[in-house]
């Protein structure tokens, strides 16, 4: 199946298209709020215009409501004296008090027309305010995230890259642990399971050599089968030791490491591993004592196996808050703008070293060897009280 793979090229554009489009609505937005901002005020404007008309047609509406009072009691005047006055003073009463009557009923309905218009304006003004509220608040939001996606999240690719090696780490991971059930079983095939295959062999021919030569020759092929399975236990032992060493759990952190170390000049013929131990060791809780010790281990097992060391200095040393560890070979090194982080070796030792809260750092290059050095502090969260 053909593995997928993250096309950074097109997520950056992708991710800056949507930053723009972002932009661009912010300044849509805000182009809104600042319009809705100047119809407001061009309506507070015509609202203070009516309040102002509604001021002038009441005081009005009280003078007309006065005079039409007067003419009322003129015309009642006129009505009742009707031979004292003139039809000329009549006629005029009359039209006076009718005048006065349609100005009043004119006044009081511009009065009505005038009031429904404030409170209409007062209602429209309140959404408008909530409407330009809303838009400065989207403005900012708009604005703050555009502002982390453009600092906090500017190396974006480099985010992506960084998911594309944990991915690629999640499937080298499953492919190491293949690897490793292979070469167990070849282990274990090579070893223990050719060795017991020999001791039963070896067990039927001592019986044949009892009944045919006698004790003598039995004891002697007797004596060889031990020695088989001594080798065999030997190289069960070993294979367990390389899974998980027992001794962690018992013995603590520097004397696995130099039990471990020995045991790799055994095996490596030809390598010479130097180790040098200073200050007070503290143990750790298991799982950060596993850590520190796989990170020796690989970079050990690197040196032999990548840069073909034939000399290694493994040195740990305590202080009062930090443990440092450095391995460094005489092998032959490597191109660290090669490398980088593209080795599956590189990225579980960096995985460990987060773990642990510490930092790593590697120095290296063609024909030079390398040295790795590990800073780890001591932590309340990793000692083991």
């Amino acid at each position: 199946m053909k593995e997928k793979t993250i096309d950074i090229q097109t997520l950056e554009t992708i991710f800056n298209s949507m930053v723009r489009a972002m932009d661009h609505s912010r300044n849509d937005i805000f182009i809104i709020s600042e319009q809705s901002r100047q119809s407001f005020e061009d309506m507070q404007n015509e609202l203070a215009i009516v309040k102002t008309d509604i001021s002038r047609v009441i005081t009005e509406n009280d003078y007309l409501d006065e005079m039409t009072r007067h003419s009322r009691k003129r015309l009642a005047e006129v009505s009742k004296n009707f031979m004292k006055f003139s039809e000329e003073q009549v006629r005029e009463a009359y039209e006076v008090a009718n005048n006065l009557l349609v100005r009043l009923s004119i006044n009081r309905m511009e009065e009505k027309q005038l009031r429904a218009r404030r409170d209409d304006l007062d209602r429209r003004l309140v959404a408008l305010l909530e409407t330009i509220e809303r838009a400065d608040h989207l403005v900012n939001q708009v604005a703050t995230v555009i502002n982390y996606l453009t600092s906090d999240l500017k190396n974006v690719g480099e985010a992506l890259e960084t998911a594309r090696h944990k991915q690629e780490f999640g499937i080298r991971i499953i492919q190491a642990q293949e690897e490793e059930r292979k070469r167990l079983s070849r282990d274990i095939h090579d070893g223990p399971a050719q060795m017991l295959a020999n001791v039963l062999m070896r067990s039927g021919l001592i019986e044949k050599v009892y009944v045919e030569q006698g004790p003598e020759p039995a004891l002697h092929e007797l004596s060889n089968l031990k020695e088989m399975v001594r080798n065999a236990l030997y190289e069960v032992r070993r294979i367990i030791y390389n899974l998980r060493p027992m001794a962690l759990d018992d013995l603590g952190l520097i004397p696995t490491l130099r039990k471990y170390l020995s045991t790799i000049e055994e095996y490596e013929k030809g390598v010479v591993i130097h180790f040098q131990n200073s200050g007070q060791e503290q143990r750790f809780k298991t799982d950060f004592e596993v850590s520190v010790f796989r990170l020796v281990q690989e970079s050990v097992s690197n040196a032999l196996k990548h840069a073909k060391s034939k000399d290694v200095w493994v040195k740990t040393e305590w202080q009062r808050d930090i443990m440092n560890i450095i391995i460094r070979d005489n092998g032959q090194g490597f191109d660290q703008n090669e490398v980088k982080d593209k080795s599956f070796g590189l990225i579980g030792m960096r995985e460990r070293i987060d773990l642990l809260k510490g930092d790593m750092t590697i120095t290296s290059s063609p024909g030079d060897g390398t040295m790795v050095y590990f800073r780890i502090p001591l932590q309340t969260e990793i000692i083991d009280e």
